[in-house]
């Protein structure tokens, strides 16, 4: 079952979001938003996490915004504080399921592209959270503290992405291996948005491209990563 519901930011203001209900939750999951927005895409992705036992949470960073066109997806990302929806709508998110105390109590973080550096900005803004998944998306490095990561991270990388070179994924793991990060990260022979089935090399963003076989392996990887971290 899903459904639109409204939770609170550690700051008290109040955001909506996309809630995918597992029928009997292992544990929870807080799902980041492409730059797209809360779209049909990131819906589905919030509700195959459900039916794999994880009540998902898509918080609505965009404020009711979504749209289908890449400069004013940029648009849209550009004017987001990166700091402050990490450090507020994710972790009220974080809190939300929490308070729920589903299954085991404990909540993930995974996002993608966009939603992929958040996550990555969440493992060290969110204390309550319990673990966190990657994907294809990282702040520029010099936001990264990674000392301040305290819990597992698990990552999956492109290495044909045009937007988030391999070489910054190297500064990236160089960091994270100095600090002692719990990481775990996966290198695939794609390119951006491997994972989004409607990625498809052309239109909105030619240098995507969706790939079945790697996306079911990144996601059987995320699946026994939660499943050890979160059950």
């Amino acid at each position: 079952m899903s459904k639109t519901l409204e939770f609170l930011r550690p700051d008290g203001a109040t955001v909506s979001g996309h809630l995918a209900e597992a029928e009997q939750p292992v544990g929870a999951i807080v799902v980041i938003q492409e730059w797209w927005g809360l779209n049909d895409q990131i819906r589905g992705v919030a509700e195959r996490f459900a039916r794999a036992g994880f009540t998902a949470l898509v918080p609505d960073l965009y404020r009711g915004q979504s749209t289908v066109e890449a400069e004013e997806a940029h648009h849209l990302m550009t004017g987001l504080n990166f700091g402050e929806a990490a450090g507020q709508d994710v972790r009220g998110a974080v809190q939300h399921l929490k308070n729920l105390g589903l299954g085991s109590g404990k909540v993930g973080v995974t996002g993608y592209c966009m939603g992929g550096a958040l996550t990555l900005l969440s493992s060290m803004l969110v204390p309550e959270a319990d673990a966190a998944v990657v994907w294809y998306g990282m702040p520029p490095l010099e936001f990264v503290d990674a000392s301040k990561i305290r819990i597992p991270l698990q990552a999956h990388w492109a290495t044909q992405d045009e937007f988030f070179a391999i070489s910054g994924v190297d500064g990236l793991e160089a960091k994270l291996a100095e600090a002692g990060v719990r990481y775990e990260g996966h290198r695939y022979l794609a390119h951006h948005a491997f994972a989004n089935e409607t990625a498809q090399g052309t239109g909105r963003i030619p240098q995507t491209q969706y790939d079945a076989t790697w996306a079911q392996l990144a996601w059987d990887r995320a699946m026994r990563f939660f499943g050890q971290h979160l059950s």
